[in-house]
């Protein structure tokens, strides 16, 4: 398939599934249901607004699949099945179709996005479809919906009206050995072989030009060894440390004192403030400086703040913890709060709705009834119409025999009155005579 100008490599493969397991066998599936794997490669870089996959038979008819990578209208992974060829089908074409969708979780096949419906196909609507996955969560690294940027796309198709027997369960339980890929358990076991590493600064110190020694790598146990009788030897020296170093041995510790022990926890300070104490603990400035108690007090006591330090970092972050998780908290009381007055809001939005649907079917069932008394009367009004116009045509056939007799009865009525008054004539001049 090339797609917006790049060659992606698309596994397809369909099957009848007779004998997936007990699962299959179970739920009475016998060879009704087909299935189908899309796996698509370079799914990030397609730009197309929608792919077609190849077209496959279920009792008889011709289906496909079509994805919008980027969803249609909506931030959602979208999904349907289509009636291939559907512009050819025949206006009475039907088919009844159980229908399920599933975009595989490659890290663990349980965890997979899965939607089933069944609804009648026909011409007018020759397909159906879901907004199966937020765009957000398929393009989740955490989640193996995108893997190596491949999508696994399954579709699970049978026709009839029997009983509901694609599910989530029945979908995500086919080829239960198979749940993870082998492309997730690599990506798992990387994922989980990734250590995080600290390095330390080190020092590094130019050797003296006259005095250039090559040491071997030594063992831990020597190098063990070597520090216990280091530190010994300095032990018994007896080194005597001045005021001044006292003094200032004292001021750290004081400036550590000062501050609390988180902040001292995170500071680093651990390490000059042992060297502090070791100094104060020798310093014999006189006789009655210290006691041999206070001498082995100041000894202890930087593991004793050490172990404040931790402890009051450990109940800062505690506290943190359920700072956070009363955050959280909070959060999900508000939006369970906000989501339960937008429910009883919806709820009464719902009722205004039915009470407005109501008032319109009493509406609609006045209209049709005038309606149908305005047909009757159009009907009448019609019927009266076309009675006269056959008149009248019968009429217009009968129209020039009458035209003709109005003439001669014209020329008859003329002559009579010409008679008529002859006769008229006649009976004056007789009256003129007597």
């Amino acid at each position: 398939m090339d797609v917006n100008g790049l060659i992606t490599k698309v596994t397809w493969k369909i099957e009848v599934l007779s004998d997936v397991g007990s699962t299959s066998k179970s739920m009475g599936l016998n060879g009704q249901v087909t299935k189908v794997t899309w796996r698509i490669e370079n799914f990030s870089s397609i730009k197309a607004k929608t792919l077609c996959s190849e077209n496959f038979t279920v009792d008889g008819s011709k289906w496909q699949l079509r994805i919008y990578p980027e969803g249609n209208n909506e931030d959602f992974l979208s999904i349907y099945l289509v009636v291939a060829d559907s512009a050819t089908l025949a206006s009475g074409w039907t088919r009844y179709a159980h229908y399920g969708f599933a975009v595989i979780d490659q890290f663990d096949r349980e965890n997979s996005k899965t939607l089933a419906s069944k609804k009648e196909f026909n011409a007018i609507r020759p397909s159906r479809g879901f907004n199966l996955l937020p765009l957000t969560l398929l393009h989740n690294p955490k989640r193996g919906y995108l893997l190596n940027d491949a999508c696994l796309v399954e579709a699970y198709v049978f026709t009839g009206r029997t009983v509901d027997m694609i599910s989530h369960e029945f979908i995500v339980k086919t080829d239960l050995d198979k749940r993870k890929t082998k492309e997730g358990d690599c990506v798992k076991a990387a994922i989980g072989n990734q250590k995080t590493t600290t390095t330390k600064p080190v020092e590094i110190i130019n050797p003296s030009p006259t005095l250039a020694i090559e040491l071997e790598q030594p063992a831990e146990a020597d190098m063990n060894t070597f520090f216990t009788s280091l530190e010994s030897e300095l032990s018994n020296s007896r080194i005597v440390y001045s005021k001044e170093e006292a003094k200032e041995a004292l001021a750290k510790i004081n400036e550590a004192l000062n501050m609390t022990p988180v902040d001292l926890n995170d500071s680093g300070k651990f390490c000059p403030l042992k060297q502090a104490f070791m100094i104060l603990a020798s310093f014999d400035g006189s006789s009655t400086t210290l006691t041999i108690k206070q001498m082995n007090e100041l000894l202890g006591l930087e593991e004793r703040l050490k172990e404040l330090t931790n402890r009051a970092a450990k109940a800062v972050q505690d506290k943190n913890q359920l700072t956070a998780k009363e955050s959280i908290k909070r959060t999900m009381t508000r939006s369970l709060e906000s989501s339960l007055i937008r429910y009883k809001e919806v709820e009464t939005e719902v009722k205004q709705v039915d009470q407005i649907l109501a008032a319109l079917h009493e509406e609609v069932v006045e209209a049709q009834k005038k309606r149908e008394k305005m047909l009757a009367e159009r009907n009448g009004i019609y019927k009266s119409c076309k009675e006269i116009k056959m008149k009248l045509d019968a009429l217009g056939k009968e129209w020039a025999v009458y035209e003709a007799t109005a003439r001669v009865g014209e020329e008859e009525e003329k002559s009579v009155e010409a008679e008529w008054g002859r006769i008229k004539d006649f009976i004056s001049s007789i009256n003129g005579k007597i």
